[in-house]
């Protein structure tokens, strides 16, 4: 599984500490989840995500991530194609 944790959190000026706090979890787990080292059960993935504001596809994936300049431009093009 893939995520993008430390990005989300980072962005939102959280240390691991606090996100750890905001879901009831060890700050060593908040490390071993954006390293990758640990699989979040769907109930702290929600947690996380509450905390981060953002949708479970946007931060968890069983997929890599596509850089994050196509993902842009794909979402753009969606809306477009919507707007015609």
């Amino acid at each position: 599984m893939y995520n993008r944790i430390a990005k989300f959190r980072t962005a939102r000026g959280l240390s691991r500490n606090t996100l750890a706090e905001a879901v009831a979890v060890n700050r060593q787990t908040i490390g071993y989840l954006e390293r990758g080292d640990y699989k979040p059960s769907l109930e702290l993935a929600m947690k996380i995500c509450r905390v981060l504001q953002q949708e479970v596809e946007a931060v968890f994936s069983l997929d890599p991530f596509d850089p994050v300049p196509a993902h842009v431009r794909r979402m753009k093009e969606r809306q477009a194609g919507g707007d015609q």
